[in-house]
């Protein structure tokens, strides 16, 4: 990953989140944050390219709305941005509110980018130190993003910069006030990315000295990555943009092969969503594009 790409990406998911929170209705997840962290020529520039994109995503449609611009970038957010970044970040910060009040004190967001959790919830600054785990390169964009907009960074957000997929390092996390405790994790928009190998080491390391009751929320594409097309090919279209971008999807899972890999990490599946559960729960009765993707399963694993 060049420097660069790392805070690209993670502008992109930004965007995403705030065209959401702007435009459509009934919201799935509602982060009006978001776009205080993005500058209005860069919301339009990405607006345009996306527009620009639609012949790739579906060329039918191109020709259908092409004197709508903005009929055709809410179809694209709709059908192919965020369908799967909405619900799982919903799912992921209901589950972990219920935590809190299980009493996890710590929360860790393997790969953050440019969330705003802790911005958004200042009733929790006495209860929940956040942990936001990334790229050095993306964790100083956001930093920038974050006086740009004049956003003061909460006293229980923690910036720790590491490339964890190569190494998760506890020293990097307790050099900025990590403890022993029990902690949840997120670990969103990650797994396809990575190897089998690499992501059971990864939960091995991080769990490894955490006490029981900590846990962890993921999403993880099924068996169906590489073969399923997906409405309009949607699921297609993200495999072949993860490998033109330089950052192929590497790993799908049976849900036995996910299930060994947890215990593996002395963690069992407590909820595990379908794509046609995270339908039901999330997108049930919308009359927009927005619906679950075909192969996207979301998991909450604790630790024995």
């Amino acid at each position: 990953m060049k420097p660069n790409e790392s805070s690209i990406t993670s502008l992109i998911s930004a965007f995403g989140r705030a065209y959401h929170s702007q435009y459509d209705t009934p919201l799935i997840f509602n982060d009006y944050v978001a776009r205080e962290l993005i500058a209005p020529q860069e919301f339009e520039q990405i607006s345009e390219q996306m527009v620009k994109g639609i012949h790739f995503f579906n060329p039918e449609m191109a020709d259908r709305v092409k004197e709508d611009p903005d009929q055709i970038l809410k179809w694209i957010t709709q059908v192919q941005l965020s369908p799967i970044a909405l619900s799982r970040a919903a799912y992921c910060e209901r589950v972990l509110l219920h935590e809190v009040t299980l009493g996890a004190t710590q929360y860790v967001i393997l790969g953050a980018g440019m969330d705003t959790f802790a911005l958004r919830t200042p009733e929790l600054s006495d209860s929940l130190n956040i942990f936001e785990v990334d790229h050095p390169a993306t964790q100083q964009f956001k930093i920038d993003r974050l006086n740009w907009a004049n956003l003061p960074i909460p006293s229980n957000l923690h910036f720790v910069p590491m490339d964890f997929t190569h190494e998760f390092s506890y020293e990097n996390l307790t050099n900025r006030g990590f403890r022993n405790q029990k902690t949840f994790f997120s670990l969103l928009g990650v797994t396809y990315y990575l190897t089998k190998e690499v992501l059971s080491n990864l939960m091995q390391h991080a769990f490894a000295n955490l006490p029981s009751g900590s846990s962890i929320v993921l999403d993880v594409a099924d068996e169906r990555l590489f073969e399923e097309k997906g409405m309009f090919n949607r699921v297609e279209n993200m495999v072949k943009l993860a490998a033109v971008g330089g950052e192929p999807m590497q790993s799908c899972f049976t849900y036995s092969e996910m299930e060994r890999m947890l215990m593996d990490a002395g963690l069992l599946i407590y909820e595990h969503l379908s794509p046609e559960d995270i339908q039901e729960r999330y997108f049930s009765n919308r009359t927009d594009d927005l619906s679950a993707f075909e192969t996207i399963h979301f998991i909450h694993a604790v630790k024995k």
